[in-house]
């Protein structure tokens, strides 16, 4: 299999169209054996861009995918690893979340020290911060770029107006503006990436890092008859994502899963992999973050990356069609 790479937005960053992140399993599903291998899969099938944030496991997320950096010994220019700063890690004071200059810069240095580097190569704004000017933010994420411990910083789940406002203050002061960021983007939630972040990738070069491609588990199929005990919305602290399998939503959404799955065998491939393959189809998409606890679970997904060919515009027809289904 030969990973495919795509500029960042505007910028002159190469990365792999399907990337691998530490959301919801590391640490809190899988120990650092199986993420090192699950990290090492993703590496040998070109992977170069893995994602993590401070408030992933309270911190502990990174402190593993560092602890596996520094054991496999990769050169540092051959991979890219991006930290996000809102919900705090392990402690949640007044000024130990949020977006303010104090917890941008200690949240900073507190991800290098975890995830044993000299600098990230992507900073995310997990959240606005309704609470903090979102000059000060700006003036904190130039700051950190021109300390050199960050390439690049961007923003993760901002409105487009909150986005606008980053500009305009960027604009203005003669600083460096979001360059990238990450939205949810799958089958059944497209409109962020489709129609709202559009006129700033288009206008801005923004570049987009989306999650959540398979729904958080959903697009998998597997969660169609209830939620499996050795799957990530049975574990005990994760009831919010387990609701969110069984609602009414969910629920709704089974018969076009079902015909979607119908589809994708007549293509031979799975359903992971249509939808994998379905998101890196989308212009406005930069790279896809994916997320397995098993090795073998993203040896599956980095397939979809030679499938992509298989979704001509009549089958991208017939998923609008499924998709637009009552």
């Amino acid at each position: 299999m030969e990973m495919k790479y795509r500029r960042l937005g505007g910028s002159g960053l190469q990365v792999s169209v399907l990337s691998y992140g530490a959301w919801v399993t590391f640490s809190d599903h899988i120990g650092e054996k199986e993420a090192a291998k699950c990290m090492r899969t993703a590496y040998d099938a070109g992977v170069n861009f893995f994602d993590n944030a401070e408030g992933y496991a309270g911190g502990k997320a990174e402190v593993m995918m560092g602890s596996i950096f520094k054991k496999m010994g990769w050169p540092r220019d051959t991979w890219l690893v991006s930290s996000k700063v809102f919900f705090g890690a392990e402690r949640k004071g007044p000024n130990q979340t949020g977006l303010s200059r104090k917890h941008v810069f200690e949240a900073c240095d507190a991800a290098l020290q975890r995830l044993q580097v000299d600098y990230l190569d992507l900073y995310f704004c997990h959240r606005p911060d309704p609470d903090t000017p979102v000059e000060e933010t700006v003036r904190a994420m130039n700051d950190l770029i021109r300390l050199g411990k960050v390439l690049y910083w961007g923003t993760s789940e901002w409105e487009p107006k909150q986005l606008q406002a980053a500009y305009d203050v960027a604009d203005r002061l003669g600083l460096i503006g979001p360059q990238m960021e990450q939205p949810q983007y799958h089958l059944f939630h497209r409109e962020n990436v489709e129609k709202k972040l559009d006129p700033f990738v288009k206008k801005r070069g923004l570049g987009t890092t989306t999650w959540s491609p398979l729904g958080a588990g959903l697009l998998t199929g597997k969660y169609r008859h209830g939620v499996p005990k050795d799957s990530r919305g049975a574990l005990p602290k994760y009831e919010w994502l387990r609701e969110r399998f069984v609602d009414d939503d969910a629920k709704a959404k089974l018969p076009r899963l079902e015909k979607l799955g119908a589809l994708a065998d007549k293509l031979d491939m799975k359903l992971p992999q249509l939808a994998l393959a379905w998101c890196i189809q989308c212009p406005n998409v930069s790279t896809v973050i994916t997320g397995a606890s098993k090795a073998s679970q993203v040896e599956e997904n980095m397939q979809a990356v030679e499938l992509t060919d298989r979704l001509t515009a009549n089958v991208m027809a017939k998923i609008d069609r499924i998709l637009a289904e009552k």
